[in-house]
């Protein structure tokens, strides 16, 4: 069961959101907050799984609120739902670890499949920020990035762009789902990132690796 905590100053969208996900029998609402000081105080008490944020409120933004509540819980997934799709914005919630950034149009199946992946330990990223991205974030590889990562890290980053589980790199590359499990670990490590969601970007934005048709 996937406990969430819904973030946004509109109680007519929380109200409609906590319809659609407690629709679904894997999930349930244990709390909502109209602020990031609110979000914050209730995390001791609701103990969210996953948290469903926002970025324009009263007090702040989601984007600083992830930021703090990544801190201090990290286990914690933050999936921002949105209206902005600009990039600044996309740009500075993946920085400060949110796992997930999809916008407020998407179809509500999308929205609950995505607070299933990210739950997962997964990242999602709507397709029109992936395409933004690339856009405006084209450059070359460094020479100590390129030495950073081994062939096998490699052709698991590129498994990881491509939005596989780990169940799905294992079978891939005909390895066991520890050993998975190591190379994702030390890519975060090298690229010094905390999330999947991360991990992409920084792919793409230093083409770490060749990018998946459709990208």
């Amino acid at each position: 069961m996937i406990k969430l905590m819904l973030v946004d100053d509109h109680a007519v969208l929380r109200d409609g959101l906590r319809n659609i996900l407690e629709m679904e029998e894997d999930m349930f609402v244990a709390g909502e907050a109209q602020s990031g000081e609110e979000a914050i105080r209730r995390m001791p008490d609701l103990k969210p799984d996953l948290i469903i944020m926002d970025i324009n409120m009263p007090d702040g933004n989601g984007v600083e609120v992830t930021g703090i509540i990544k801190n201090r819980y990290p286990d914690v997934k933050i999936l921002i739902l949105t209206m902005h799709s600009h990039e600044e914005y996309f740009m500075s919630a993946i920085r400060e670890g949110a796992d997930g950034y999809i916008l407020k149009d998407a179809p509500s199946e999308q929205v609950v499949e995505a607070v299933r992946t990210v739950a997962k330990g997964e990242s999602v990223i709507h397709p029109s920020m992936t395409r933004k991205l690339l856009s405006f974030h084209q450059q070359k590889k460094t020479d100590q990035e390129e030495k950073a990562l081994t062939e096998r890290e490699k052709e698991v980053l590129l498994c990881l762009v491509e939005g596989m589980s780990n169940k799905e790199i294992a079978n891939k590359l005909y390895i066991s789902d520890k050993t998975v499990k190591i190379h994702v670990s030390k890519i975060f490590r090298k690229l010094n990132v905390k999330s999947r969601s991360q991990v992409v970007i920084q792919a793409v934005q230093k083409q770490l690796v060749p990018l998946p048709p459709g990208f």
